[in-house]
């Protein structure tokens, strides 16, 4: 079966959440002895400054190493900071599971947000093309369940950016997938937007603007958009995420703070 297609335009984005480059990989430049650089998917560490209105509001620190069945193993932790921790306490612990090509096959979400704490593991049988969502509400002590029918390859937010990142999308062009957030499955569009200079923490990167659409009752009810900078390299690291949002959460944006090969 055809996980994704590629096409030409017509005339006409975590968890929750979710997920990276070479030491310099802004305009790598390379002599004919240099040696070349590795091409996404390889192991990786990622930190990103999680801004809100003009202040830090956290970071998200994101982890991908390979596991012995030729999958992949993502783990995203994202901790609120500062003011926001203050008036909004977030600490979350998202772990997902896949094969060589980023379907999942488990996804476990540990989520402390205010007074909140919820518990959620999904479990993917590709197989038989089920997805079983449990949730529990560790504060009103309730569980939720939800089964889903799903296609042989389904992917989760961060699976689906890592899709993205070994894909050659370029600008102009567009594609769509399956995506779950475990409650809802969705075809999700992405469009190349177009090639763009972008400066974080005194690095100028080469990338590529895409956007996501998983707001406005795709995945997700609420009114926004979810843009995504990828290097325009081998790597292909997203090195800034920006969640569009309205009056009066205001835009979230993710920065790439600090990246190491594993």
């Amino acid at each position: 079966m055809q996980i994704f297609r590629i096409r030409k335009p017509h005339s006409s984005f975590l968890l929750c959440l979710l997920f990276l480059a070479a030491a310099q990989p802004g305009v790598p430049q390379y002599t004919m002895s240099a040696t070349p650089p590795l091409k996404f998917p390889y192991a990786e560490s990622l930190v990103y400054r999680v801004g809100w209105r003009m202040v830090t509001a956290g970071q998200a620190n994101l982890k991908l190493t390979p596991t012995p069945n030729n999958g992949w193993q993502l783990n995203l932790d994202l901790a609120s900071s500062g003011l926001v921790n203050q008036l909004y306490r977030v600490l979350d612990s998202y772990k997902l599971s896949t094969n060589e090509k980023f379907c999942a096959s488990s996804v476990n979400l540990d989520a402390q947000e205010g007074k909140h704490h919820n518990i959620t593991n999904i479990a993917f049988d590709n197989d038989n093309h089920k997805l079983v969502d449990t949730t529990k509400d560790m504060i009103g002590n309730e569980t939720k369940k939800t089964e889903l029918t799903i296609p042989p390859c389904t992917y989760d937010i961060a699976g689906a950016l890592m899709t993205l990142r070994s894909s050659q999308l370029d600008p102009g062009m567009k594609y769509s997938l399956p995506v779950t957030n475990g409650k809802k499955l969705a075809s999700v569009r992405v469009e190349g937007l177009g090639k763009e200079k972008i400066s974080l923490g005194g690095k100028t990167y080469n990338t590529i603007r895409y956007e996501t659409f998983v707001f406005d009752n795709v995945l997700y009810r609420r009114k926004g958009r979810l843009l995504i900078w990828i290097t325009d390299d081998p790597q292909r690291v997203p090195v800034q995420m920006r969640f569009v949002f309205g009056f009066p959460l205001g835009d979230i944006t993710l920065e790439l703070e600090k990246v190491e090969k594993l």
